[in-house]
């Protein structure tokens, strides 16, 4: 579909000659003054708009700060036949897009329109992604039911707006950086940097850097000048992931930095201000950090004025099979679902691994059930081993039913008998299973799959082929 172009100018040579060399490429419109262009620039919904400088009536000036009232996505190029330099930067300063003066060549023309079209595309496209990412971090979209996690969210929302500091804790896998970018997607900083540092993932020698940034020279390797993470969440937000992690040198410096909202780049001697809001998350307990001297005490009041604390995914059952069903939509786009059974499983495991887990064993088995029905058997989950619920009582029948006898055993769901009762079908899903899971663990990749199995990449989509889990190649 061609790209709409209106042109906005008073000389019928110039819009025709103009009309010759566009056409081709693009859908043209034509006003010949200031008052018939604002008309078709609200009627006919052009893409980018050619205006003139000059016009009868109301000026292109002014026809122009009209078109960014009423709508500032769309990109205007001005045209004059005078090269005042001063009328350039007015248009300018009113957000014309571009300014090309009389007469101006026709190849430079269609570039500056392409490369004009081009940036608005990438705007457009990181206006919507934003909004998707903002959308994600709804309160409304957020999934947990359970009233533990109705709290959270309440909470949330109490101090998403503020500047705060907000420290969350939980342990790992219970979605403490989903928080985090919960509260900053629904603060005043949506449209800022959220940035994310993982205090335990780099060395003590490195992190300083990474968070403060250096000045070329600065050590071995410092061959230019490089902002750090606390920089580039400037007017955002800075999330320090495993803050109980952070080197107590360390632990001084982003301190003074909480205090000032001022910092200075490694081998630098500039204060830099700059206006960040920070969110901390750990797993550890960071009051016997403190207790051991590990952690600063005046750091962990001034991180701790709000406390989040996300409960395990054991202490909420009634959020787990919602979150798996999140996850099959996103990994298996709603051909994938639960048997009874492997429901069942889900909910009596003890996750460990919180949310993570739960997404992992998800993810496994949307592989090894190749799209469809998840049976028991594709989760891999041992109930015995993870449930840390009290046994069950022994099942004999007591002599006579008391009166509140409604706690009698349930048999456990199970899946129907695999069709595997040959050798040669046992020998088969064992292969397809060992041949999924390798492939998730390489996540997809077929050569460095096929490499640790020790097959030959041939032979593994040849396997893959005759297991359905992809479609033959039309020959």
């Amino acid at each position: 579909m061609k790209k709409r172009v209106l042109l906005v100018d008073d000389e019928p040579r110039v819009r025709a000659s103009l009309k010759t060399v566009l056409e081709p490429t693009y859908e043209v419109f034509e006003a010949a003054d200031a008052a018939e262009g604002l008309r078709m620039f609200k009627h006919d919904a052009p893409d980018l708009v050619l205006l003139d400088v000059i016009l009868p009536g109301a000026d292109g000036l002014s026809a122009l700060q009209t078109m960014r009232t009423e709508n500032r996505a769309v990109p205007v190029i001005m045209l004059t036949g005078t090269k005042s330099v001063k009328t350039a930067v007015d248009a300018m300063k009113l957000g014309a897009a571009d300014y090309l003066s009389k007469p101006f060549d026709v190849e430079e023309l269609q570039i500056v329109i392409e490369r004009t079209l081009g940036k608005q595309e990438l705007e457009q496209e990181v206006r919507q992604l934003r909004a998707q990412v903002v959308q994600r971090y709804a309160f409304h979209n957020l999934i947990g039911k359970s009233p533990a996690m109705q709290e959270i969210y309440a909470k949330i929302e109490q101090v998403a707006d503020s500047r705060t500091t907000v420290l969350v804790t939980g342990e790992s896998g219970t979605g403490k950086e989903l928080a985090a970018k919960a509260i900053h997607y629904n603060s005043s900083r949506r449209d800022r940097p959220f940035v994310a540092l993982n205090c335990a993932a780099l060395p003590e020698t490195l992190i300083e850097s990474e968070l403060f940034g250096h000045e070329k020279g600065a050590f071995t390797g410092a061959v230019a000048q490089r902002p750090g993470r606390i920089e580039t969440a400037q007017n955002g937000t800075l999330f320090l992931d495993e803050i109980g992690e952070l080197p107590p040198p360390l632990q001084v410096k982003l301190l003074r930095f909480l205090q000032e909202q001022r910092i200075e780049r490694v081998g630098g001697r500039e204060s830099i201000p700059v206006n960040v809001r920070v969110l901390a998350a750990t797993h550890v307990d960071l009051k016997q950090a403190m207790a051991s001297g590990r952690f600063r005490e005046d750091l962990f009041y001034r991180l701790n004025v709000v406390e989040l604390s996300l409960p395990p995914l054991r202490e909420r059952r009634e959020d787990i099979l919602p979150l798996a069903q999140l996850f099959l939509a996103e990994l298996a786009q709603n051909r994938a679902r639960l048997s009874p059974a492997a429901a069942q499983l889900l909910e009596r495991h003890s996750w460990p691994g919180n949310i993570r887990e739960l997404r992992n064993v998800i993810t496994r088995a949307v592989l090894l059930a190749s799209g469809g029905v998840i049976q028991r058997r594709h989760l891999h989950l041992d109930v015995d081993a993870g449930d840390r619920r009290p046994a069950a009582a022994p099942t004999s029948p007591p002599s006579r039913p008391r009166s509140h006898a409604n706690t009698a055993p349930v048999a456990p769901v199970t899946d129907p008998p695999t069709a595997a009762t040959t050798l040669s079908d046992a020998m088969r899903e064992v292969e397809r299973a060992r041949i999924l899971e390798t492939l998730e663990r390489y996540g997809g990749n077929q050569t460095r799959a096929a490499r640790e199995l020790g097959i030959a990449r041939g032979t593994l989509v040849a396997r893959l082929t005759a297991y359905g889990v992809i479609r033959p190649r039309k020959s």
